[in-house]
């Protein structure tokens, strides 16, 4: 026994040892995933404003809290140890584990799309009367988290196959994507945060003595409802944007090459008609194809799941009975 202890002690320090000598590489394949996923950042830091877009201020930063609480949880406990193992035992799986979610995504973005359009609505929304705001801000959180957890297991997915090109230690990944999965985490809901509080700065800069004080309090009041309604927007076309996107890259990886290879032939086109600003456009090309496709495919799911499955409606009813 004390020897299988010694033995336990002396394999402890053998880890931490190379725990301690691993810390650039872990610094290096971090900042590198990082910077891939950082579209799909931008992405979630546009969406999350929409969850407290119209809700009492006062619970503003407790529902912003709450939903990085829930974030954290995803990237860590579950999406984290998910990718390790997938990755090792099953890796063929997390392309069709990717589209699934890209197909969510979607499915959510044709979904508001039809609702701004006048359609069917589904759940309670800020338009209805809400007799439980309890019940409700719990509706919005749970959706805030079911959407974050999508674009977390992309920047988690996109963040693994970085670190995988960059060492093949299973320490050094595991630690790797704990580090990008907290930095990207704080960044995001740190920048919605400041977001969704700049009325109240603006507020407060109003009651300054300074006209200069005055004149920037009144422009931040005008300006963030302005700003909240453009990020809703944003966050409406960034998840048909990276659903479709999601879904085309991962048909193409199991051998349906036709999809991308179209919306990649109109890239190429205009990258070589506009010269100087190939990069510009050609990007924002391929960006509106997904989004189109994202949205065609989503208006299927929308179709398949309320109108043949029947499944979401009621809902609104189900949300005030609870």
């Amino acid at each position: 026994m004390p020897g299988g202890l010694v033995a336990l002690l002396d394999d402890i320090s053998v880890i931490a040892r190379v725990a301690a000598a691993s810390i650039d590489d872990v610094g290096v394949a971090a900042g590198k995933a990082g910077t891939k996923a950082a579209g799909v950042v931008i992405d979630d830091a546009a969406v999350t404003p929409s969850y407290v877009t119209g809700l009492d201020p006062s619970r503003e930063l407790p529902i912003i809290w709450r939903i990085t609480l829930g974030s954290l949880k995803n990237k860590l406990l579950l999406l984290l140890p998910g990718a390790l193992l997938l990755s090792w035992l099953l890796p063929q799986a997390i392309t069709y584990i990717l589209m699934l979610g890209g197909s969510y995504l979607a499915f959510e973005g044709a979904e508001k799309v039809i609702e701004k359009l006048g359609g069917e609505k589904h759940g309670k929304t800020l338009d209805d009367a809400i007799k439980d705001p309890a019940a409700f801000e719990k509706q919005r959180i749970a959706g805030a988290i079911r959407t974050d957890l999508i674009l977390s297991a992309e920047i988690m997915a996109i963040s693994l196959n970085e670190i995988a090109t960059i060492t093949d230690s299973f320490v050094t990944r595991a630690a790797a994507l704990a580090a990008v999965g907290i930095a990207i985490t704080v960044i995001v809901y740190g920048a919605v945060a400041l977001i969704v509080k700049m009325d109240d700065v603006g507020l407060h800069l109003t009651g300054r003595a300074s006209g200069a004080a005055q004149a920037t309090g009144r422009f931040l009041l005008r300006a963030m409802p302005v700003l909240l309604v453009a990020l809703s927007f944003i966050g409406t076309i960034a998840m048909l944007w990276v659903g479709g996107g999601i879904v085309l890259h991962g048909l193409e990886e199991i051998g349906l090459h036709a999809p991308a290879d179209i919306a990649h032939g109109i890239q190429h086109a205009v990258e070589e008609a506009t010269g100087p600003a190939s990069g510009i456009f050609g990007w924002l090309t391929y960006a509106t194809i997904s989004a189109i496709f994202g949205l065609l495919l989503g208006f299927v799911i929308v179709f398949v799941m309320h109108k043949v499955l029947r499944i979401g409606h009621g809902a609104g009813e189900h949300a005030e009975a609870h």
